[in-house]
């Protein structure tokens, strides 16, 4: 069957079609994307204002007709972080149901990070034995440990790269002091959760996904994605570390022009780059595995779970 869902994130509102059945790999058959950046839409009391909605409804409009000239059967859509954190969520999910007929599922950030290691599980395999996952999105770093298809421990802290850039990083290039009050309150809150996560003992393979990590593994050597999924990509936290200082003097612009970063997330990189930094030191990974799956086929995967054998 031909399954459509519909990403509502942070960064972006991104519709992926697939080609799926239970028991076989998901194929992509067509993906349609636009950057919304409703993280960085929030007012100063934590609201999506009216320009902001209308950009919403009206992209969901454009993605619900993206998906009937592709013969999506079924179509899943959810929101994370950027509606889930606005204070006027119920308004704005009311309004997209009420034109555009499409009921977003709000995930918790507990649920992203599920789903997200699901997809990692399965993309992986058993043989991977022990999984730590880390996926940065525009509004939230998810974290997840276990042995099995659904994590021992799962968190999601309010660390997202878009988030953070427009909150603390207003200069261009950035003010080094405000750098450095980032990198603190970053590891800060990273260090509060690793407890949680030390008592199952150490990972067997460590696992990144997100663009963020996928651009940070590109500026730092992996293969380009047009070499296919199948190529193995990896960040060394030693390479991290020396990119750091690097974008952090660096404008806009100039992070542009870095190899695999895109205009609309050069901004947003530097503070990426930060909290990447920040959990692989805190965790003492000395490389993250790049999966190309992530939150999106954890979606897919888990309904197709309940359709069951066709």
């Amino acid at each position: 069957m031909r399954l459509g869902v519909l990403d509502v994130g942070s960064n972006t509102v991104h519709l992926l079609v697939v080609d799926a059945h239970p028991g076989a790999c998901p194929l992509p058959a067509h993906s349609y994307k636009v950057e919304l950046r409703l993280a960085q839409l929030l007012d100063d009391g934590g609201a999506i204002g009216p320009k902001g909605v209308d950009r919403l409804v009206a992209v969901v409009r454009q993605a619900l007709r993206a998906a009937e000239d592709q013969g999506v059967e079924e179509l899943l859509p959810f929101a994370t972080s950027a509606v889930r954190d606005a204070v006027n969520a119920d308004d704005v999910l009311t309004r997209v149901r009420r034109e555009t007929g499409v009921e977003l599922q709000v995930l918790s950030g507990a649920e992203e990070a599920r789903l997200t290691f699901l997809a990692v599980r399965r993309w992986f395999g058993w043989s991977a034995g022990k999984l730590l996952v880390l996926d940065i999105g525009g509004g939230s770093l998810e974290i997840a440990y276990g042995m099995d298809e659904e994590p021992d421990a799962a968190v999601s802290l309010p660390l997202g790269a878009g988030r953070l850039t427009a909150a603390r990083l207003p200069g261009d290039p950035p003010d080094p002091e405000d750098v450095r009050a980032l990198r603190r309150h970053v590891r800060a809150q990273i260090a509060r959760t690793v407890g949680e996560f030390s008592r199952f003992g150490a990972p067997d393979h460590a696992v990144a996904t997100s663009k963020t990590f996928k651009q940070l593994a590109r500026i730092a050597g992996a293969a380009r994605s047009a070499e296919g999924l199948y190529v193995q990509r990896e960040l060394k936290r030693e390479s991290l570390e020396g990119w750091v200082p690097r974008l952090a003097g660096m404008t806009v612009a100039e992070r542009a022009e870095l190899p695999g970063v895109s205009a609309g997330r050069a901004a947003q990189l530097l503070a990426g780059a930060l909290v990447a930094e920040g959990a692989m030191d805190l965790f003492r990974l000395e490389r993250v595995e790049i999966c190309p799956w992530a939150l999106r086929e954890g979606v897919i995967l888990r309904r197709l779970d309940h359709l069951g054998p066709q």
